[in-house]
């Protein structure tokens, strides 16, 4: 399996500095599937271009399998069209750039450069209107050639080999995360088992493009072969619009907290356990950021030196970027703060490195069975020194006169948890390495407790 990537212009000289790859060296790896070849075919002023060589070893693919294998398991167009292969080829060969980091030239990581990327084998399903279909809304020239070959595939679909090519001003990671996403698609097949973190996968390189995709659907099925629960999870975090019914919930929320002025008591509650750490706490994720009050508070103080809103609703994140009103903040804190549309439930490579993650009124918005991703994310993935989680706790809901019985106290909560259960499940989450402590938020009632529960794990391993 063999791709191209040319990078023409006054930078093709930085394109190696952007890659992170020596245009004097050959780059050799193996990996679980074969062995993956990356050199430079030319590197002149004005023009540089790498070749990426994917060695597939069909037996490696069937191995530990049925050994009544059919014979089209072993002799098969794997080793040589662009694949879900070839996605695990370039996230090998070009890791850095996937996730839009450069050491040496990291002034054009965003800075799009007159790109081509040469495909000479590809199986396209539905023909060569879908690689048109794929590239084109992203701003790509296309260029599609059939090619008179025979797959050796069973289902005699031959026809639908082709090469293309692709060109346009596009950042290298772009072109990457564009390469890594539709090449899988337009293949419609993938090697390997589809979890969760597959959607991790789409909705981190699919940042800032996929969402207003016109084939956002289609991409989304075939990337994750139509599991549908997974297909819906990926689709209600790319969703650019949300049901105005959150709105409403959010409203009769507040309104019911309001006597006791508990919005504001969280908010205060969590500034004060960011602030008391030692060593201070600098680098705060707030997952879940939703309309962005955490943020505002803590972007007033200057001790805080990155902040980062996270949420899976831009329309709540809209709203955040409004009630921050940038404009209005002095030049040193307007760069602290920015905004990212994602999930708690998958693994962010974006979110990994952070002082501390904060979870304010979020867990009761997930389904129970799902928590376990949550832990798994934030004390395996994440593992911040510092986590803060609040929650209702759902005893104090009978002091809530206009509360009926029963009810939680917005629509959308999946649940709302007695202080001994968020405490089990708090604990269980310490084990995986940290130490955790409780306190009451809003005033506390001495036969059903206070009305927010809040929890701060410290990370024990921390020198």
């Amino acid at each position: 399996m063999l791709l191209t990537i040319t990078c023409e212009g006054p930078h093709a000289t930085d394109f190696g500095f952007l890659i992170a790859k020596n245009p004097a060296s050959v780059f050799e790896r193996d990996l679980a599937f074969g062995r993956l070849t990356l050199f430079y075919t030319e590197n002149e002023p004005g023009r540089a271009t790498v070749a990426l060589i994917f060695d597939v070893d069909a037996l490696s693919l069937v191995r530990g399998g049925n050994r009544a294998a059919a014979l089209d398991q072993y002799v098969n167009d794997r080793p040589y069209v662009a694949s879900s292969l070839t996605s695990v080829a370039l996230r090998a060969a070009f890791s850095s750039a996937l996730g839009g980091r450069s050491k040496e030239r990291p002034d054009l990581v965003d800075t799009p450069l007159p790109l081509r990327a040469q495909v000479p084998a590809v199986h396209a399903r539905d023909g060569a209107a879908m690689v048109t279909k794929l590239f084109g809304p992203l701003g790509y020239a296309v260029s599609v050639t059939p090619l008179a070959l025979k797959s050796g595939r069973a289902n005699g679909d031959d026809e639908n080999l082709f090469s293309f090519e692709i060109s346009g001003m596009q950042t290298v990671h772009d072109l990457l995360s564009h390469l890594y996403l539709l090449l899988p698609v337009l293949d419609s097949a993938k090697h390997y088992f589809i979890g969760d973190d597959e959607v991790a996968k789409l909705l981190e390189h699919g940042t800032g493009w996929l969402a207003g995709h016109p084939e956002k659907a289609l991409i989304t099925n075939r990337y994750l072969k139509h599991r549908q629960s997974l297909v819906r999870d990926a689709l209600s975090q790319l969703t650019i619009e949300q049901p105005d019914e959150d709105a409403e919930a959010e409203a009769v929320e507040q309104a019911l907290e309001a006597r006791v002025r508990l919005s504001d008591q969280r908010i205060e509650a969590v500034v004060a356990a960011l602030r008391g750490a030692d060593p201070p706490l600098r680098r705060i994720v707030d997952m879940g950021c939703g309309e962005g009050r955490l943020l505002d508070a803590l972007v007033k103080d200057a001790a805080f030196t990155e902040l980062v809103g996270v949420d899976v609703s831009t329309n709540a994140l809209a709203v955040a970027e409004k009630r921050l009103d940038r404009a209005r903040l002095p030049a040193a804190a307007r760069d602290r703060v920015r905004l990212l549309q994602g999930s708690i439930l998958y693994r962010d490579r974006r979110l990994e490195g952070y002082d501390a993650v904060t979870l304010v009124e979020v867990i009761e918005h997930i389904d129970e069975e799902r928590l376990d991703a949550v832990r798994t994310v934030l004390f395996t993935r994440l593992k911040p020194r510092r986590v803060v989680i609040t929650t209702p706790n759902v005893e104090y809901n009978v002091r809530f006169a206009a509360l009926p019985a029963h009810d939680t106290r917005h629509a959308d909560h999946r649940f709302e948890w007695t202080r001994a259960r968020f405490q089990e499940w708090c604990e269980g989450a310490a084990t995986h390495g940290y130490a955790v402590r409780f306190v009451d938020i809003g005033p506390s009632d001495p036969e059903v407790g206070a009305p927010t529960q809040m929890a701060i794990f410290e990370r024990s391993d921390r020198p």
